[in-house]
């Protein structure tokens, strides 16, 4: 005699077998598979929108048959089940990535909208991440989905940004301190206003590093040192020097920025912002103009990163200030605990990191 567990197995697969015999399931799992070939063949589903439309489409018809039909909780494994069988060589039809597609079409209803969004030619990876977090906030949805897709980023990319809080640091002006405004010239004015971020986050530099294991580091530091900038940034190198009058001066670390067609300087204070700290920033990127920025460049900008800052006493220091400086704080070590904050590097070990990764790039040369 079967047991209770025996029982209520047989009593599903019986329940399996009978959705598999129901006249309107494979009527509808016909259609499925018809209009899947269709779409194979007219764009092999290379065109990612094509991926993507196909995929809200059955989410479409997925919740549609749900409310329509009595087909039971085993709808889903079952169209898992048969569309591997009549599609082998294809990924996207598990149990787990058809719930993401009724999804998509629950949070994003009209297809026709979604299509005009950004969202729409990213990859499907990227929209599931998106659906994850973002299921009740179609604006950070859609505003992340945009920068992506402009920036090109990968998966983890995306989902690094997301962790850091990306929108809170960039696209929410109130938090910035600058005077690009002010002193430059439409459209770069806006470009350099948009890619400054407050504050900065430098949590990929963690524990100081051996010595003998530096040099295997340096390179990953500053790519996520290019990453946290964003986009358009290229490293030109670290105390570079500077020769004025015969004096000799050195910048903390150059970039130069291929959207804004200008060199970048960027200056690490490890203390809370001073008004002097510009007048610094300021006389480095005079320089900066007179001895390196060529005659298709535009002018040199500044970021100063400091370790706090009052933004009513930066906004009032900057001012009076000619140069295009912005002013943000930068954050270390957000999620260690407090017994861990004391082994991190200082400011003068992360330029000194980056220094050396010069001399690295050098000897490679």
């Amino acid at each position: 005699m079967p047991t209770d567990k025996q029982s209520k197995s047989l009593s599903n697969s019986n329940k399996n077998i009978a959705l598999h015999l129901d006249k309107d399931y494979l009527n509808f799992l016909s259609q499925i598979k018809k209009r899947l070939q269709r779409a194979q063949v007219k764009a092999a589903l290379a065109a990612n929108i094509e991926q993507i439309r196909f995929y809200w489409e059955l989410g479409a018809d997925i919740i549609n048959q749900q409310k329509t039909q009595r087909w039971g909780s085993h709808f889903l494994d079952q169209l898992s089940h048969d569309m591997r069988n009549a599609f082998p060589g294809m990924q996207g039809f598990s149990k787990r990535n058809l719930e993401y597609m009724r999804l998509l079409v629950n949070v994003h209803s009209a297809w026709d909208e979604f299509a005009q969004q950004p969202a729409a030619q990213l990859p499907w990876a990227h929209i599931q991440l998106l659906l994850d977090r973002y299921r009740t906030d179609n604006k950070l949805f859609f505003w992340y989905s945009a920068q992506a897709l402009e920036n090109g980023w990968s998966r983890s990319t995306l989902s690094m940004y997301i962790k850091s809080d990306l929108y809170e640091r960039q696209a929410i002006d109130s938090e910035k301190v600058s005077n690009y405004q002010q002193k430059l010239a439409l459209p770069q004015s806006d470009l350099a206003h948009e890619m400054l971020k407050n504050p900065y986050s430098f949590d990929f530099l963690t524990i100081t590093q051996p010595a003998r294991e530096r040099e295997k580091e340096l390179t990953t530091h500053i790519r996520d040192f290019l990453l946290e900038l964003g986009s358009g940034f290229a490293f030109v190198g670290t105390q570079v020097p500077l020769q004025i009058d015969g004096e000799e001066f050195f910048i903390d670390i150059l970039f130069y920025h291929l959207k804004l067609r200008c060199y970048v300087v960027c200056e690490l204070k490890a203390k809370k912002f001073k008004p002097a700290d510009l007048g610094q920033l300021s006389f480095y990127l005079s320089a900066v103009d007179e001895h390196l920025t060529g005659e298709a460049d535009n002018p040199a900008i500044g970021i100063l990163l400091c370790e706090s800052r009052s933004k009513i006493i930066a906004e009032y220091a900057l001012k009076k200030i000619d140069a295009p400086i912005g002013v943000s704080e930068y954050t270390l070590s957000k999620a260690l605990p407090k017994n861990l904050k004391t082994a991190l590097p200082s400011i003068e070990e992360i330029e000194g990191e980056l220094n050396a990764s010069d001399i690295v790039d050098d000897n490679n040369v």
